[in-house]
């Protein structure tokens, strides 16, 4: 009897012993975490954010907590970088292992893990090189310039033409889907609301219809595609999945097409056209900018030709003011990635680090050219982000920035209602994305 109360006592007291280091070693751990903001059942942080303003509002906690901590958004567990060297730490140092491309809630209910600017999936690679080459921007550049004449001066919307330029048909639907997933709400509401009423049903709705319509359009380009002579990237995708029709694991699939055309249209005509309507904005606003500008397009490319890409590297004055309408523009200011738990790396707290620019609050090309007056590179330029999540479109991005914003200012001057210092270029809300206010203007003919 006494043998097995002695053997009793020991085994409680070596699992006392167990519970107690198990113990100490998660307080350890967990001085270690970053810093966590106390959250509610369900909706986590959602009351703590200002959601007309989540990327303000972040920061804000950033400096009351440290570059690096927590958040909830509902149920999921969001870890927040800020500055130059978290963000590099993460991305860069620590590529392999943060290498996903992130959520986001209001696109993965559309995208399902397909297509390529919403997805991890590998055959994504060589099909980035299928997509507009640069003649095809020009063309498309000739057709804006057209509509932009016949318009004959008067004080229209711009973002109209820019979105009718590269999508047409769809673009108004993929505005309200762009605005609605900027607010801190689409972070949130798919897993939160899907179920209830509100304005989340007419975006679900939205997306759905969007979905269909490139179905059926992809349809009749399989009655009408040439194996031969394919005409695009949808032709060249195809091909590929005839190709690959013994190997449906390679993602060369219908579904997989639908969603690929929709990420391109996404990543590639609503991105780009609130970089060239923000770039009208600050052109106005900063007339000896755009000046100079056309004095550079007069020197290298003239009036009798379309611009090149090749041009960009004779024009290193054009090339800051693009790359400073990035910055300051900052439309993309939280990134997306991934590992175990998901990422917002903070974009915007590089591309507004005084560390890096000198007027970080104020459009300044100066802080993208040295003192010879030739383009220079600076770490904290990221409106692409770094590292592997990088924007898979960023080379077309660039490109169609170049080309539509030269030849709109070869043959136009921009003029506003009202006088340069009275135009604002701040942003209605910044969230995921940066939502431009409105305006009207003139394309004056030079």
């Amino acid at each position: 009897m006494l043998e097995s109360e002695l053997l009793l006592v020991a085994l409680l007291a070596l699992q006392s012993t167990m519970v107690l280091k198990s113990a100490w070693q998660q307080r350890s751990l967990w001085r270690k975490m970053p810093p966590e903001l106390t959250q509610l059942p369900f909706i986590g942080n959602y009351l703590q954010l200002d959601t007309n303003q989540m990327y303000d509002s972040l920061m804000k906690m950033s400096k009351h907590y440290c570059p690096v901590f927590t958040v909830h958004l509902g149920t999921r567990w969001v870890l927040v970088l800020c500055r130059y060297n978290a963000v590099k730490e993460v991305l860069v140092d620590q590529a392999e292992e943060f290498s996903g491309r992130g959520q986001q809630a209001t696109f993965d209910h559309l995208f399902k893990g397909y297509g390529v600017a919403f997805s991890n999936w590998e055959p994504s690679k060589p099909l980035r090189r299928c997509c507009i080459i640069e003649e095809r921007i020009q063309e498309e550049a000739g057709f804006l310039i057209k509509a932009l004449r016949d318009t004959h001066g008067t004080f229209i919307d711009p973002i109209f033409y820019l979105n009718k330029t590269a999508a047409n048909i769809i673009s108004s639907k993929m505005r309200c889907i762009f605005d609605f997933s900027a607010s801190s709400k689409g972070q949130v509401t798919y897993s939160m609301l899907k179920h209830l009423p509100g304005p989340q049903q007419q975006v679900f709705k939205n997306m759905q219809g969007l979905e269909d319509f490139v179905a059926k359009k992809l349809e009749q380009n399989q009655h009408t595609m040439d194996p031969n002579s394919p005409w695009d990237f949808i032709d060249s995708f195809l091909i590929h999945m005839q190709e690959e029709k013994n190997n449906p694991h390679k993602g060369f699939h219908m579904e997989n097409l639908v969603m690929t055309t929709l990420s391109l249209f996404f990543g590639g005509v609503e991105s780009t056209s609130r970089v060239l309507y923000f770039s009208f904005l600050v052109l106005m606003k900063h007339p000896k900018v755009e000046a100079k500008i056309h004095e550079e397009i007069d020197q290298v490319i003239g009036k009798n030709r379309q611009p090149r890409f090749g041009d960009r590297t004779k024009m290193p004055y054009t090339e800051a003011v693009i790359h400073e309408i990035q910055r300051s523009g900052n439309v993309t200011p939280m990134g997306v990635a991934c590992r175990d738990t998901e990422v917002f790396p903070m974009l915007g707290s590089l591309l507004n680090d005084p560390k890096f620019f000198s007027t970080p609050d104020d459009f300044n090309p100066q802080h993208f050219l040295d003192d010879k007056g030739q383009l220079k590179k600076t770490d904290a330029d990221v409106p692409f982000s770094m590292g592997r999540p990088y924007c898979l479109g960023e080379g077309l991005a660039r490109m169609e920035l170049f080309l539509f914003l030269t030849t709109i200012l070869q043959n136009f001057c921009f003029k506003s209602p009202q006088s340069p210092q009275d135009i604002d270029i701040s942003p209605k809300s910044l969230s995921l994305m940066r939502t431009l206010p409105d305006c009207t203007m003139s394309f004056l003919l030079r």
